[in-house]
Parts: structure tokens; sequence; C-alpha cells
């Protein structure tokens, strides 16, 4: 069944997100939710799950809906498998009340009851329920012997594929997904594109990952100029799209603006003539072709180039000897050996909980290994972008983003910090914004401002797209492409991971693997015989 908008408009605080909105999101086509950070993308979702009320408008739904949830903390206490079942609320609701009355008196109340319920389960599928949440499980990464745990026994970024799993679970007619693969390595993300083009419902999908909305939706349904507009096709072809319209939109008012120059142009020149007549009719033209201006678009990109500092790294950058750490008994990495050149673009990647963190933390001298041997090279010089913004981005009472910025390096001059401000769309007053008020894709946005400041010959990046907009995905993956020295990223964005890396540095099942040359190339050879 299909999603429909009637009239909905909605403002955060006095700026105004959409006006009078009426579309319908029709079966079987997946469409992909975006625009900018802020735009409103996952304020609309909220509006259409009834989690919000809109200003205006009203939204009509399908009976049954999947909704990615991100609050983890309300199922602490539920078992992994129950998390999933949950889904269907009204299978979950009907097996819930039937354990009740087991342990009431049974009468013939209580029979009828029994009946009406296991007539419920038995409409619901519930006497296969366990299998098909498991199946789900196991496809996005979760082992079976933690199907039986609580959520709270589990690894957090588990928790959240659970919680995923619940969203798909059931057979919902629609489906709305705010940024599913978050908390997904790259072959949990395959699974995910497959199982969504075998979904015959409705789709909405938020995501900042552009592979990930190139195989899979079939519209854009993109939040700009107050309204939503539909385009046919994956995101790169809306791109295309939105560009060639915007650019003839242009050409129209460049053209018209000239049309009116000629026209007050004979107006100047005869206004006090004997073709009055002539005037007149000018003027009327030139008043029908006021306020034909072309709308603002709301998307901003930053611009993100990592200058080199003077002094050049060695040409070994990093060396690992039988390098090995651990926590808490279990070890992530053992005996993994590798030297890293300068100029090196090195993509890491692989399933979460493996260790990739902590091999970037160990090259950046944040941990140390257990045993083994890691030595920089001469004259290396770091910059680093944490996985976790609050490692770096400690907000301290008072501080203001432009303070933040100006003890990133010393004997910074205000035009410079100025600068990279607005390469980074912090203008005006922004660059007075606390630092503890900012949202992800602000503190992103920020960190990497900062590394734009700093000396190094050497950048680490850990996640670093998570909160940014797609806009800023790109601005940085054309960054790490010119940059002239070692890059080493830790990711799960195929797009980002593609474009950059000439090495790849792979955790899998069964151990780490160095891999020279880019993913398309890691990636076939794994599917090789």
């Amino acid at each position: 069944m299909s999603i429909t908008l009637d009239g909905i408009s909605h403002s955060a605080g006095s700026r105004l997100l959409f006006e009078d909105v009426s579309i319908t999101f029709n079966p079987p086509h997946r469409y992909g939710l975006t625009g900018p950070n802020g735009c409103g993308k996952s304020t609309l979702l909220k509006i259409i799950m009834d989690q919000m009320q809109p200003l205006r408008g009203q939204v009509r739904l399908p009976s049954k809906i999947g909704f990615l949830r991100q609050n983890i903390e309300d199922f602490q206490d539920f078992g992994v498998r129950d998390v999933v079942i949950m889904g269907n609320a009204r299978l979950w609701e009907a097996m819930a009340e039937k354990e009740r009355l087991y342990d009431v008196e049974f009468t013939d109340e209580v029979g009828i009851r029994f009946g009406e319920l296991e007539e419920i389960i038995g409409d619901e599928d519930g006497y296969v329920a366990e299998g098909n949440a498991e199946e789900l499980l196991l496809g996005a990464g979760i082992e079976p012997e933690l199907h039986d745990l609580k959520m709270s026994q589990i690894p957090v970024d588990l928790q959240f594929r659970a919680l995923l799993c619940q969203a798909l679970f059931g057979n919902p007619q629609a489906l709305l997904l705010d940024e599913p693969t978050n908390h997904l390595d790259m072959d949990s993300i395959s699974w995910l594109e497959e199982f969504l083009h075998s979904y015959n419902g409705t789709l909405i999908v938020v995501s900042h990952d552009r592979h990930f909305l190139n195989a899979v939706t079939t519209h854009i349904a993109d939040i700009d100029y107050e309204t939503i507009i539909i385009y046919p096709g994956n995101y790169d072809q809306m791109v295309v799209t939105k560009t060639s319209i915007k650019e003839r939109g242009e050409a129209e008012i460049r053209s018209k603006e000239k049309k009116i120059s000629q026209l007050k142009e004979f107006v100047a020149r005869f206004a006090a003539g004997t073709r009055a007549s002539q005037v007149q009719s000018r003027l009327k033209e030139i008043e029908r072709h006021k306020g034909e201006e072309l709308k603002k678009s709301n998307i901003q990109r930053p611009y993100v180039r990592f200058p080199l500092s003077e002094k050049q790294s060695g040409k070994s950058v990093c060396i690992l000897k039988d390098v090995c750490k651990g926590f808490d008994d279990k070890r992530v990495i053992e005996k993994f050996s590798l030297e890293i050149h300068r100029g090196d673009k090195i993509g890491i990647i692989g399933g979460n909980g493996r260790g990739k963190t902590t091999l970037l933390k160990m090259i950046a001298g944040i941990l140390q290994p257990d045993s083994g041997k890691l030595e920089i090279g001469h004259q290396v010089l770091f910059s680093y972008f944490p996985q976790m913004h609050k490692e770096l981005v400690a907000a301290k009472e008072g501080e203001t983003v432009y303070d933040w910025l100006r003890s990133r390096k010393q004997g910074l001059y205000d035009q410079e910090i100025r600068g990279v401000l607005g390469k980074m769309l912090f203008g005006g007053d922004d660059a007075f914004k606390q630092v503890s008020t900012l949202s992800g894709g602000e503190t992103a946005r920020l960190i990497l401002g900062g590394m734009m400041l700093e000396d190094h010959n050497c950048i680490l990046l850990d996640e670093p797209n998570n909160h940014l907009d797609l806009e800023a995905v790109s601005a940085l993956g054309w960054a790490l492409e010119d940059y002239k020295s070692t890059a080493i990223v830790v990711g799960h964005d195929r797009e980002l991971i593609g474009n950059f890396a000439t090495k790849i540095i792979a955790f899998e099942e069964d151990g780490i693997h160095a891999f020279d040359g880019p993913l398309e190339e890691y990636l076939k050879s794994r599917k090789s015989p």
C-alpha cells in the first residue's frame, strides 16, 4: 500500500522546511530521501510515523509499517530474538498476552481468549516467527549463539543491527529506514541491498552512503526549495537531472534579466519623447517579468582540502612487525606485519569489533601494542579524525567553534580561521556557536576544519562520514583523492573507499589481509575460487 502526504507543512524554529507538500510514495518503488543536514529528513520520517505532528496537513499509511528505531536503551532487558519479533506489534502483543494467560485460572472466558489469540498468531505466521527472526539476524551478521542473550549482553553495534531486523520483520507493507548502514559492515550492507531488492512494499530510506542509495533506490525524494521533489532513478541520476534543471532555470533568468535591461534602456531613451505609448508598453512588460527569481537551493557543499606540512615524511611512514593487541582477554590483532610508505592511500575495511579502530589508534600513538614492534618513520606528522568525536572535541564550558579551531595550531591569523569556517559552512554568527550545542554533522565538519589548519603529512580518519550528508561526503572524497601524501581511512562506505584507496587492509574472519590494489579488485579477489 501507498504512503500519502496531503498538504504537509513544517518548520524548524523560524526556518521553513517544506510547505504544502502533497505526494504519494507507491509500492514497489524504493525512495531515497535526500537533502543536506538539517533539511528535515528525519523530521519527515517522524511525521510519517506519527511521532511528530506537522504544522499542517495529514498522512495516510498502510496498516503494517516497519520503522528503524534508534532507541536501543528501551530494549536492554529483552532477548535479541524477541526484539526482532516485536517488529510485528500485533503478533508480539498476542504472544505476550497468551503467555500471561498461562498464569491465570482457566475459565471458559480464558479458553475463548486463548482461541482468539491462537487465530491472531496463526494469521501473523507466529509459529514460524522465531525461525524468520533468526534468518534476519544471521543476514545482519548476528551469530546464533547471541540470539538467546539479552540486548544488553551484546555489543552496541549489534544492538542497532537487531533493531534493523525488527524493522524488516513481519512482511511490513511499507518500510522507513533512517541511516540503516551506520552500524553495518560491507558484507551486511550487501545483504541488506539484496533484501531490499526483493522487497515489494513501499520503501523510504535516508542514507549518507551514496553507493547504497545508487544500488537500492528506484526514485529519489529530494527535500529542497521548501518542498519535496520526486526524481525517477537513483541518486547519481537525480544529481544529473537536478543540475540540468537548475542550469536551465538560471539560463532563463539571465535571458529575462537581459530583456529587462534592454526594455529599461528603451524607456530611458524615449520617456520624454513622442513614443509614450511604446514606453508604457515596455513598462508593463518590465512589470510582468519582475519577481521571476529562481528559488535558492538549500544544498551547500563544504570545501575540503588538506594542505601539506612543509616537512616531508621519510619514505617509510610506519612499520608494524608481529604486532598484537587485545582487550579483556580477547585478541583483536594477532602478529600483524605491514610497512606503510609515503604516499600510500589505504582503506581499512571489515566487520565491527575486529580491530580496525584499534589499528588506527596504534598508528596514531593513542594505543600501544601488547607485543611486537611498531615504528613511526622520520618526521611523520599525523592528523587524526576519531570515530567518537568527543575524543577530540570535548565540550569545554563556553568554548565556541572559533575558539576550538584557534587551538589547533599556534600563531593562526583571524583570516585563516575565518576562511576555514566559511569553507566548513560556519558562516556569520555560526563561528560563535558553542561546541557543546553542535550536531553530529557540524562536529564532523569542525574536526575536518581543524585538520585543514594543522601541520601534517599523514592523515588518519576513522569512519569520517558517519554524520556527514552526501554533499560533505563527496567533498571529503575529493579531498582524499587530491591529498599528496599518506592517507589511511577506516570506513564501510564503498564509494568513499573505492574512489580514493589504492591499497586495502581487510579485517576478515580468517585474519587481517593486506591487499595491494583498489577496493573493487579486492572484493573480486574474495569471490574468486
